[in-house]
């Protein structure tokens, strides 16, 4: 176990930063709990449980035949679903009953259509439960900035840091991002970001298929009524979302396409993820020729 008493603050602060990014949201419980005693209460519990089922058995089996525990004058009228299995009691807070995929992606396209701004659809979104996201992040993190100059850049996905904050790009991969920016003349300020899925995934996991096709009509949506000139994608994930196929980002990266989204047409780049230039530091080059082909298409 690792004592916090042994560390220095740098150390205490990346400690708690890498278990953030792992998906860890509470280090400790606001009361001290013993687990050990919990699991022998809990066996114990099971104990008396088993014995009490026992010893109903056996008063069963001295009773003589032909009789009935209950006397005619107590004995209850029997229900239609007698010999049947009673149904569970419900359970409070339980979670609500999976919505089937199809029906979720119809449910998610009807509330996009019905969007008729981006406030509009924010509240749509917010009120959204096909999507079991939702149940495990903190925040919708929805498109942020300015959408009037034309530009806008989508990420895969909320991190750890966007969820808590509830505003995309936030943290240290923001901060990534905002170099990026500015190395050619732009802030987070002047364009709209947003993620192909609102909710981070529990422990920064790649969102499945089923999760992405729930989630395609609210960022199409967004695309649509932002209608921007420029679209910049960040990653993996989200260039194969826009564009299809199996090809890796390296393969997708920095060449333009035009897609056609809400009947809009947007010209459209992929490039590196903020997370990927931290991983492999020497991609950075790759990432910097896209900026610099972004920066001569949107100034031409």
């Amino acid at each position: 176990m690792i004592s916090a008493d042994n560390l220095s603050p740098g150390q205490l602060a990346a400690l708690l930063a890498f278990h953030a990014d792992a998906g860890v949201e509470w280090l400790m419980e606001e009361e001290p709990v013993d687990r050990f005693a919990e699991f022998e209460a809990m066996k114990a519990a099971r104990s008396d449980l088993r014995q009490q089922a026992d010893s109903r058995q056996q008063a069963s089996a001295s009773q003589p035949a032909g009789r009935s525990e209950a006397s005619p004058a107590t004995r209850q009228p029997a229900s239609p679903a007698a010999g049947q299995a009673r149904a569970p009691a419900p359970v409070a807070n339980a979670p609500a009953v999976a919505i089937p995929d199809a029906q979720a992606v119809k449910e998610a396209q009807f509330a996009a259509d019905s969007a008729r701004s981006l406030a509009e659809l924010r509240l749509a979104m917010e009120g959204f439960v096909g999507c079991n996201l939702r149940n495990s992040a903190r925040n919708l993190v929805f498109a942020e900035g300015d959408p009037s100059n034309g530009i806008m850049i989508v990420g895969p996905m909320p991190y750890a840091d966007d969820d808590r904050d509830g505003q995309p790009f936030s943290g240290r991969l923001g901060d990534m991002l905002n170099r990026m920016l500015a190395g050619i003349g732009l802030s987070r300020e002047g364009v709209l970001l947003s993620n192909v899925v609102p909710w981070r995934p529990p422990g920064n996991r790649v969102p499945t298929a089923r999760e992405a096709d729930i989630c395609r009509p609210f960022i199409e949506r967004q695309v649509a009524l932002a209608e921007p000139k420029h679209l910049l994608l960040l990653g993996n994930f989200t260039a194969r979302f826009f564009f299809g196929g199996s090809d890796t980002i390296h393969q997708l990266r920095g060449e333009w396409r035009d897609l056609q989204i809400g009947g809009h047409t947007v010209q459209t780049l992929a490039t590196l993820h903020p997370q990927d230039l931290v991983t492999a530091p020497i991609s950075k080059r790759f990432a910097w020729q896209d900026m610099l082909a972004f920066k001569a298409r949107i100034s031409g």
